[in-house]
């Protein structure tokens, strides 16, 4: 009797819970709606609902991916050095030959990619990879072009090499892209820790940075560095950790970054011509390890 007592007790209390979760949720709901208004639905707005469809399976680990002018291929990078051609209308994957090697240990490998807007003229591709020696490791930019009939590259050449060569095999930063014709890519920092001199502030170096170059590889003569003798020609931005998003905005021509931060610590930023982002200097982020937070705060 005493047991049955203690359960309809703890139901009691159970339901007392449960409605008043309800409620003050309805309330905080309905506090919210006061403040911000009704949401506004996809259809009211005129946005589409995203639709998710599987092109391709059964593939390594893919990192870069960009379309072909006009067409429904996509051309796509696998980390462990493949490169491809997914069709997204019939699903047909195919393997491109003659793609550079690459060291795809930790974070390494081939990495992005980019089409040429005017494919259909010239064929060429843009990729990033990693590849090193005795000297450790380094992100390499490269170009070829792409026989979409022998399926296979061509006239494949490095345009750029991001030094000091560096052991490790993280934080290689590597999205490419195009803008006219001008080249955006990102170096990482390549995972260093050295807080108290640090190469993402050393732009005597290319790690850390965002790098504008002509398509060609040659640095444009109005890149925000070219009369420092202190900074890099080919430095568009610096102060970054490990850049591995990047758009141009289709509107306002913005160059747009997503960067992994250490903990806590990510960034979305839109790029400034000559601009200092930071790291280590300023962060939200703390240690993985120590937990401390890495640099001052950047409103600070």
């Amino acid at each position: 009797m005493k047991t049955k007592k203690i359960l309809i007790f703890i139901l009691i209390l159970f339901l007392i819970a449960v409605t008043g979760s309800i409620y003050w949720s309805n309330v905080m709901q309905k506090d919210y709606l006061d403040r911000v208004g009704t949401p506004i639905s996809k259809e009211q707005n005129g946005e589409v609902e995203p639709v998710l469809q599987i092109v391709a399976s059964e593939l390594g680990q893919i990192w870069g991916i960009d379309f072909i002018p006009g067409t429904s291929h996509l051309v796509a990078t696998e980390n462990s050095g493949r490169l491809f051609i997914i069709d997204t209308e019939s699903l047909e994957i195919l393997e491109i030959n003659g793609a550079p090697k690459v060291d795809s240990r930790g974070q390494g490998g081939l990495l992005d990619v980019a089409v040429s807007p005017e494919f259909d003229e010239d064929g060429k591709i843009y990729f990033t990879y990693s590849v090193g020696g005795n000297e450790g490791m380094a992100t390499h930019l490269g170009r070829a072009v792409l026989n979409m009939e022998l399926l296979t590259l061509k006239d494949v050449e490095v345009l750029y090499i991001a030094t000091p060569f560096k052991r490790g095999t993280s934080h290689y930063g590597s999205r490419v892209v195009i803008d006219g014709d001008y080249l955006f890519v990102t170096v990482g920092d390549r995972g260093d820790k050295n807080f108290d001199d640090h190469v993402s502030q050393n732009t005597s170096n290319a790690l850390g940075t965002t790098l504008r170059l002509l398509r060609d590889g040659s640095i444009p003569d109005d890149n925000p560095f070219v009369d420092d003798e202190n900074v890099l020609d080919e430095i568009y931005s610096y102060g970054h950790r490990n850049v591995q998003g990047m758009t141009i905005h289709p509107e306002t021509g913005d160059l747009w970054q997503s960067e992994h931060g250490e903990q806590d610590g990510d960034e979305i930023n839109i790029i400034k011509k000559g601009g200092n982002y930071g790291w280590p200097e300023t962060h939200t982020g703390c240690g993985y390890v120590t937990g401390r937070p890495i640099g001052d705060l950047p409103w600070e």
